[in-house]
């Protein structure tokens, strides 16, 4: 007796169809190539997912930096006084502060500044950027 498996392969190819939903003309209601959809556009997702967080946190140093300069200071600078005064917020925060919170990133700014100036070497750092400034 011939065994086509007919309950799984339906149930597979139900699967698939079903996640194809929304897509146009044959790649939704034709098996053979809603699979070749599907597939492709799961390893969309899963590339873009990784790309999503890169995006973000790109986008979240761009606003971190426009605050910090119009505070007076670099990003870097900012985001190195704020690890020397043991500031845990990360920079999805810090952005959100940014475009939402002036004053209180400005308290955060002055936190910052007030570290970068008790930290150890802060006195030389200062000589060699006026030096540079100067030259």
């Amino acid at each position: 007796m011939r065994v086509t498996n007919a309950p799984a392969s339906r149930k597979r190819r139900k699967r698939m169809l079903k996640l194809a939903k929304g897509f146009r003309l044959r790649r939704s209601s034709h098996y053979r190539y809603a699979s070749d959809a599907v597939d492709h556009g799961m390893q969309y997702s899963y590339r873009d997912r990784k790309t999503k967080k890169r995006t973000f946190r790109y986008l979240w140093q761009i606003r971190i930096n426009a605050a910090a300069r119009a505070a007076g200071l670099t990003y870097s600078r900012f985001m190195e006084g704020l690890k020397a005064a043991g500031c845990s917020l990360d920079r999805k925060v810090l952005a959100d502060l940014a475009a939402t919170d002036a004053s209180a990133f400005l308290k955060l700014v002055e936190v910052a500044q007030a570290a970068l100036k008790s930290k150890p070497g802060a006195t030389i750092k200062a000589v060699a950027t006026i030096n540079a400034v100067a030259a």
